[in-house]
């Protein structure tokens, strides 16, 4: 039956209630329940959601000084977080909350412009209001007695923001009760702000969310304290507590729950597409780079503008000790198993930090001028490693490797993996004496040769990672120069290179590599050149690939013999580091969520050039160059399409190859000529034209089968003048475009579904933006 909204009696029993938590609201009014309010008596479900909203505005008007107020204001919050998902799921219902209810229980007259105001204003309003609101959600300045309690309006709440760090030098008094109190109103706003998970996905970029876009902008009085606070919480949060080994199994931790809500708050208000938005730099260009000091006229999201507007050395020292400290924690994790409180909010850190990088250009030069750096890349390889043969994480491997390719456009970031590797993190790797360059390099092959099918669109990133630092490697250990050889063989071979369109831009990355180590670095790379020389058949064979199409017929039937991407001979050297656990593959029944296809390499990046002096220049775009490499990958592994390709790279594709009547395509000996012709390797070929005699001239003289030796005289050997003029540095700097914001969406989203289960907010409803799927 149709309740009246005056029925006060009928409608306080939903919130009168004292002893009930989230989690038996979520058992009391269950899903079916719910629908069937929606379908067969709207006006009811309209009535409770626009009383539970204006309990939380008299909540936040009177300061919620009692203990029956504050328990209403936590009862509505409740019931709201249960009842939105299903108002979000139902396109009838969703711009309710955007309607005005007019004069419903309220004297009319002078208050109708108040209103005026949508439902979903008031809601966020009052949210944020109830976050400040002393005793309740702070700590209260005034030791006062109640009648002089603060009023709600006067306070400054930049004065309350919740813990030290930016911009605020004051820590408040730990207190457990307002972290609860704190995190139901924050489980509140994530459920506001979730509309986005119930349309599907689209790239185009004007689809703000309606409810971040107010909770960002000038309309909320305490965005700054509140971005502060949030910001803070995460980075101030040790989950190792006061260092006592076993501490959390004595004591329960009220900040872990609200640390992990304040992420995912932060993270979903920044969605926000940098890619529309590139405000020319000085010289009229759109590239802006790290040293830039013009600040770009900020976006009317606050949230981003603040973020972006942090400057000072001793915050962003704040921030990356921080975010460093929390995604290392799983990894010390593992020497006194259990000793530490482990976190499991790492994905959440990590899109906090793209975002600090992508909107913060200051902050990324911070991170890459010390070796600070390399506190984020190795948690970051862990995860990779670790993640790499599970298929319900595949976000994760993305993110990672965004995060690194985003870096490695940096030349510094190049110049900081030059530092020796000395803490042993457990990784089933094997061990090796070396950089933390030799790292990244034995982790990128582990998961190229060992990590499981979906991998492949990454190999195209991680090759370009290893391209843009490659110049500044100043001497691989021998583990990572086999390792780098050994995936040139692997990709070389004919029925991988003739096997799929985009195969052979592997190829050609890895001479990229070998190049400029040989053209920038060969005084220190003799453990490389040594490789080189070793393997030199391989490139023989690449400089002699043939090209009729009886030979690419025959590379083909190879294929269907040999179906391993990659051969896994010789990838296993021995012994693994310490403590180490193999990756393990997805539990089965685990749940993933599915996500919109990365861009390709070249949509993710642009060239730049590095000059002499070390400044970038950029080139044209790679879309429009015709070389072999500019050509899109034509499709992923799994049969997902590559988005938006270059429409020359078609016409090539049409002419050079042709289409079987089956729609497949065939490699034809044009197609092969076109790009084997464009191969890189007179710098090697000249290298091994020179040296191999040399050496072999060596090993008969001293009759030597010493590795030492050879090497020994390696080191002492010198090129110059033997080589071709070295080539320009060319970095793949990673571009921001509305595919990959597109992507990171879907993923924050994907991630915090799956993160909420206790109450399981979003579970069971319609979500459009990705599907749920079982591992």
């Amino acid at each position: 039956q149709p309740v009246e909204a005056t029925d006060d009696a009928f409608w306080d029993q939903f919130w009168a209630d004292t002893a009930t938590s989230v989690q038996d609201v979520f058992a009391l009014v269950p899903a079916a329940e719910i629908r069937a309010v929606r379908e067969e008596s709207p006006s009811n479900l309209a009535t409770l959601c626009y009383k539970a909203v204006e309990k939380l505005v008299q909540g936040a008007e009177s300061g919620c000084h009692t203990e029956k107020e504050r328990q209403i204001v936590l009862n509505c919050c409740r019931l709201l977080t249960r009842i939105l998902p299903y108002i979000f799921e139902d396109p009838d219902w969703r711009g309710f909350f955007w309607s005005t209810v007019p004069g419903a229980g309220r004297g009319g007259g002078d208050e109708d412009d108040e209103n005026a105001r949508p439902l979903a204003e008031s809601l966020l309003l009052a949210v944020t209001d109830l976050l400040f609101c002393p005793d309740f959600t702070v700590q209260s300045h005034r030791r006062s007695t109640v009648d002089t309690a603060e009023d709600i309006h006067s306070i400054d709440s930049c004065e309350y923001i919740w813990e030290a760090g930016v911009g605020f030098a004051h820590s408040p008094q730990p207190n457990y009760i307002h972290d609860l109190n704190r995190t139901e109103l924050l489980k509140l706003l994530l459920t506001c702000f979730s509309e986005a998970m119930y349309l599907p996905p689209s790239s185009d970029s004007s689809n703000t969310n309606p409810w971040v876009q107010f909770f960002c902008s000038t309309e909320n009085r305490h965005a700054l304290p509140l971005f502060t606070s949030l910001l803070n919480v995460v980075c101030a949060y040790d989950p190792v507590g006061y260092g006592i080994p076993y501490n959390h199994l004595l004591f329960s931790d009220y900040r872990e729950p609200l640390v992990e809500e304040a992420a995912q708050v932060l993270i979903v208000t920044l969605d926000y597409d940098s890619s529309t938005s590139s405000s020319p730099t000085v010289d009229g260009t759109t590239t802006g780079t790290a040293m830039d000091d013009v600040d770009p006229p900020g976006p009317d999201n606050l949230f981003v503008n603040y973020l972006s507007r942090i400057h000072r050395e001793e915050d962003f020292q704040f921030i990356l000790k921080g975010v460093a400290r929390l995604l290392s924690n799983p990894l010390v994790q593992t020497y006194l198993p259990n000793s530490a409180k482990k976190i499991q909010f790492h994905q959440e850190l990590l899109v906090l930090f793209w975002k600090l990088c992508d909107f913060n250009k200051k902050f990324l030069f911070f991170v890459l001028k010390s070796s600070d750096v390399l506190d984020i890349l190795v948690p970051i390889l862990y995860f990779l490693n670790d993640a790499r043969a599970d298929q319900s994480r595949v976000g994760l491997m993305h993110i990672g490797v965004f995060i690194l390719l985003l870096l490695s456009g940096e030349r510094n970031f190049g110049v900081r993996l030059n530092k020796p590797y000395s803490v042993r993190v457990p990784m089933d790797i094997p061990v090796f004496t070396g950089t933390h360059a030799d790292l990244l390099i034995i982790v990128f092959h582990k998961i190229i040769t060992s990590g499981h099918q979906r991998l492949q669109p990454l190999f195209d990133c991680l090759l370009t990672i290893v391209v843009n630092v490659s110049p500044y490697l100043k001497s691989l250990s021998m583990v990572a120069a086999n390792k780098l050889l050994h995936l040139l063989e692997a990709f070389s071979t004919t029925w991988f290179l003739f096997s799929a369109v985009q195969n052979h831009h592997l190829v050609f990355f890895l001479l990229e590599v070998f190049n400029n180590i040989i053209q920038y670095q060969f005084d220190g790379n003799s453990n490389l050149v040594y490789a080189v020389i070793r393997k030199r058949n391989v490139f023989h064979q690449l400089a002699n690939l043939p090209t009729d199409s009886q030979s690419i017929q025959k590379g083909l039937q190879r294929k269907k013999k040999t179906p391993e991407p990659i051969s896994r001979t010789n990838s296993q050297d021995g012994v693994s580091m310490e403590g180490s656990r193999p990756a393990a593959p997805a539990e089965p029944g685990t749940l993933k969520t599915s996500l919109v296809a990365t861009p390709g390499i070249d949509k993710l990046t642009e060239k730049s050039q590095v000059s002499e002096d070390g400044t970038m220049r950029s080139l044209e775009s790679e879309a429009s160059q015709l070389s072999p490499e500019g050509n899109p990958p034509a499709a992923l592994s799994d049969g997902e399409p590559w988005s938006g390709e270059a429409s020359h790279s078609r016409r090539d594709r049409r002419r050079l190859s042709s289409a079987s009547s089956s729609g497949q395509w065939t490699p034809t000996p044009d197609w092969v000529m076109s790009w084997k012709s464009k191969l890189p390797l007179q710098t090697i070929m000249r290298l091994l034209q020179v040296l191999v005699p040399q050496v072999e001239k060596i090993c008969i003289d001293k009759g030597l089968t010493d590795e030492s030796e050879i090497l020994k005289f390696l080191q002492h050997g010198t090129l110059v003048g033997l080589l071709p003029v070295p080539h320009p540095i060319l970095i793949r700097k990673y571009q921001a475009n509305s595919g990959t914001a597109m992507w990171f969406r879907t993923y924050m989203w994907g991630v915090i579904y799956l993160r909420n289960v206790d109450p399981p907010i979003w579970y069971d409803t319609d979500v459009k933006l990705f599907e749920i799927q079982r591992v």
